[in-house]
């Protein structure tokens, strides 16, 4: 058992795929209709839990961002929350220009609404109760946008008012729901995957699905790269440092953020390396811990270009006018995603069914597709918090005062706890 434990996340994804492939064409009809029961059920499941991990992520961050009202807090959360966007724009806009020749019309549109598969679940979980005896009502608490304008209202009131009880409530409410996503829904996730490829190899569309995704990986790993370099082009020019310096001094960062598939882990290194470029030790001590739960342009990279790819297989609306405000929504969402492996994909499954429409297998495919990149987009993440070090570090002089250092110190000590509760596998 402790030796299944120590196997990675990204090969039980691998196996599932491979096995699903290799195994769909001669699957029995009773054997593939357990495991869509079983996807199923998974998928009621998920879509029950994401209202409440919407209110369990949301909600404590929120609360955790205002506590204090630092000047200098409000400025690194908007320049992270900038930078998010502005990774997220690459994405889209590069996603469009690339994947729209080849990618078009193919793959999942068959398939939708279960019409070109041939094996059948022998009950299904459903949100909406309806006159089918094989469906059983599992409805959320909330819709998607219902939790996340609740987890606004009640994340701000916790800012104006102070009150130490239910803020600490939300912390506490925020850990069950990280315990959820770690212990339940991520190791459920390769046999659910498992399912979708085997249904889509069945019905000859998963070669297809493989074939063009394998563009995107390429695509999402090179743009990772791009918004690095944008990244410490744009603080290079306002520190007067060398960019290309600047982000080779941030190597032991990435490449331990590449081994570890955690920012918070990685901390340490990263403010090792921020150092070299110049940065003060109290901003360093700042920016860091706090970017490393706030910043993740690397994970908003990866979710672009797939939820894009997986759009335009299945036949969705790509036009910016549509597109825009699930960009804008999902930068929000990876400030509250959790620091677990999958998180920000499991966090942001809500906004993909309700903002873009995304069905089970949809969503199936996002998590097998971020999660084969999840360490690039970690090592991404982790070295672009070196590069908003410098803009801080240009914009405070080196010296963040008194007030904010507190708020450095309550954020590495809030850091501490999230890699106490997270610890790295032995």
């Amino acid at each position: 058992m402790k030796l299944l434990r120590s196997i990675p996340l990204l090969a039980w994804i691998l196996v599932a795929i491979i096995l699903g492939i290799v195994t769909g064409p001669v699957m029995p009809q009773w054997l593939g209709n357990v495991f869509l029961t079983y996807n199923s059920i998974f998928s009621g499941f998920l879509g029950f839990a994401v209202p409440l991990i919407i209110m369990g992520l949301v909600t404590p961050a929120i609360a955790e961002l205002g506590k204090g009202a630092g000047r200098w807090l409000g400025v690194a959360a908007a320049i992270a929350y900038g930078s998010t966007l502005l990774a997220g724009l690459l994405a889209y806009f590069v996603s469009r220009w690339l994947f729209t020749p080849s990618m078009a019309g193919g793959g999942l549109t068959a398939l939708e609404g279960d019409e070109g598969s041939a094996f059948t679940p022998y009950f299904t979980l459903t949100a909406a109760p309806s006159d089918s005896a094989t469906e059983i009502v599992l409805a959320p608490v909330l819709d998607v946008m219902t939790a996340l304008v609740l987890a606004f209202v009640v994340g701000i009131g916790l800012t104006a008012f102070h009150s130490r009880v239910i803020f600490r409530g939300a912390v506490e409410f925020r850990t069950i729901i990280e315990s959820l996503i770690r212990r339940i829904i991520v190791p459920a996730l390769p046999l659910f995957i498992f399912g979708i490829f085997m249904d889509l190899s069945h019905s000859g569309a998963a070669l297809t699905v493989v074939s063009k995704f394998l563009l995107v990986v390429i695509v999402s790993f090179a743009l990772t790269l791009v918004v690095l370099l944008v990244q410490y082009s744009i603080a290079g020019a306002m520190s007067g440092r060398n960019p290309l310096r600047a982000l080779w001094n941030m190597r032991d960062a990435y490449f331990t953020a590449l081994g570890t598939s955690s920012s918070a882990a990685t901390i340490p290194v990263t403010l090792a390396s921020t150092k070299k470029n110049g940065v003060s030790d109290s901003v360093a001590g700042f920016v860091v811990p706090l970017c490393a739960t706030i910043h993740l342009s690397g994970s908003m990279v990866k979710i672009i270009c797939f939820s894009i790819a997986v759009l335009l297989l299945s036949g969705g609306d790509v036009s910016f006018g549509a597109y825009l405000p699930f960009i804008l929504m999902l930068g929000v969402m990876m400030i509250a995603a959790p620091g677990v492996p999958g998180g920000a994909i499991a966090a942001a499954a809500g906004l993909l069914a309700q903002m873009l429409g995304f069905g089970e297998m949809e969503v199936g495919l996002m998590f097998a597709a971020y999660i084969a990149l999840d360490s690039f987009g970690t090592a991404t993440n982790v070295t672009g918090d070196g590069a908003l070090a410098m803009i801080v570090n240009k914009l405070t002089r080196g010296r963040l005062g008194e007030q904010a250092q507190e708020e450095a110190d309550e954020v590495v000590e809030m850091v501490d706890g999230a890699v106490r509760a997270h610890p790295l596998p032995e």
